[in-house]
């Protein structure tokens, strides 16, 4: 029971608090450019708390997973003074972008703050080498410092990641600091293989489940059949009971065809797929922890703060370029099984800010009824220069609503059959 209440109210701070500062930064813009706000409310459903201010209502209501700011003229235009509809364009879309903005500053500076107070970073510096790896074959020591790969500057380990990754395992310039004097190196990286199916299970922490949480887009294993929520019963004959059983199984060298009995609802099914080949590159290098002095602290948290930013672009890419699905992603109910499950503190911030960071991303996109619609309209408004008809607009926003509410329903649906 109290672990039921812990997990309740840490899900209603997140999604209150986010909803809060999503909706503070609309309000305060909006007063700024002396715009009225007839109501600020947070939350849906039953009005719980109200207060009328001088001149906005302020509403809390019973269901956190919303909010919203009422501004004069936005929904209905209005000829009265202090209208939105009535605003010079620079400020309308100073209101409409400063939700989303908030929420995506709120997340930078928590990570950075967090990233700060870890204190623990990973240099640039060679601590070993592994044997046999392109590394150490090359003569590259420890002590060695990266500086440069492909004439490209070397600031964190995940810019050599990426680096090697454009690379696809051609040769590398790498450029060291060895004892103050700089050492060239041309080497490719070594190349290791590794059984893909594109089966993905919950995580080893969450228990000994053997149900499919997703599979990968693309993969052998949604190509022959084998879907989110099947449960793996035996694989090639042989009973299964926790994920460490499937990964020994499904890297056995000998196994080229796998066969997975499979419970789907009331029925089990066989299907047999063949493992793809996939591979990975590695440098063979272990690199030493930075040493906790602040000037390191600032320097790797900003670094990784700026990779954090730049993960939720990455994951849009993967959607539009469909190596992702849209029933892989979460909403509030997948959301709020993650939050529930954190235990550590830093954990909590972590989810915390990488939340905040979505919501303010996925509210600038330019989906109408989202803010990043609202904004496109104004640029089309500012182009055209002239107002689009009020009905057009309501029209391009309840098509836009539809959509949301559809997608919102089928992200959800996914996020409870993950859940049971």
């Amino acid at each position: 029971m109290l672990s039921f209440l812990i997990s309740s109210v840490k899900i209603i701070f997140v999604l209150g608090f986010l909803i809060f500062i999503h909706e503070g930064g609309h309000f305060l813009v909006a007063r700024i450019c002396k715009i009225t706000v007839n109501e600020f409310s947070i939350g849906f459903g039953p009005i719980i708390w109200k207060k009328q201010g001088k001149q906005t209502k302020y509403v809390l209501r019973l269901i956190p997973l919303g909010g919203f700011v009422n501004l004069e003229g936005e929904e209905e235009r209005s000829e009265q003074e202090g209208s939105f509809s009535q605003a010079s364009i620079p400020k309308r879309m100073a209101v409409v972008l400063a939700g989303g903005m908030v929420n995506i500053i709120f997340a930078l500076l928590v990570y950075f703050i967090l990233m700060l107070s870890v204190g623990e970073h990973t240099s640039l510096i060679v601590e070993s080498t592994i044997p046999e790896y392109a590394a150490e074959a090359a003569g590259i020591e420890t002590g060695d410092r990266i500086i440069k790969i492909d004439g490209k500057t070397i600031y964190s380990k995940s810019d050599i990641d990426k680096i090697m990754e454009k690379a696809d395992g051609n040769p590398m310039t790498t450029v060291v600091d060895r004892n103050g004097e700089k050492k060239e190196f041309l080497f490719s990286p070594t190349k290791q293989e590794y059984r893909n199916t594109g089966i993905y299970l919950k995580a080893l922490s969450s228990g000994d489940s053997t149900k499919i949480i997703t599979v990968g887009a693309g993969s052998i294993a949604e190509k022959q059949g084998i879907q989110a929520n099947d449960e793996i019963l035996k694989i090639n004959g042989k009973e299964v009971k926790n994920q460490t059983e499937i990964v020994e199984i499904i890297n056995q060298q000998d196994n080229q065809l796998l066969t997975f009995t499979l419970q789907r609802g009331n029925e089990q099914i066989e299907i047999t797929i063949e493992p793809e080949i996939v591979h990975q590159y590695y440098l063979g290098i272990y690199f030493a922890k930075a040493e906790n002095t602040l000037a390191n602290n600032l320097y790797y948290s900003f670094f990784e703060t700026k990779d954090f930013t730049f993960s939720i672009f990455d994951n849009l890419k993967m959607l539009f370029t469909g190596k992702v699905r849209v029933d892989q992603f979460m909403g509030p109910v997948g959301i709020s099984e993650v939050v529930a499950q954190t235990d550590e503190v830093a954990d909590f911030v972590n989810i915390l800010a990488l939340i905040s960071l979505s919501l303010g991303v996925t509210n600038l996109l330019p989906i109408p009824a989202l803010d990043g619609g609202k904004f496109l309209l104004l640029v089309i408004e500012a182009i055209r220069r002239k107002k689009l008809s009020e009905r057009t607009e309501i029209n391009i926003q309840l098509i836009g609503f539809a959509f949301l509410i559809t997608l919102s329903i089928y992200i959800a649906y996914h996020d409870i059959l993950r859940i049971l």
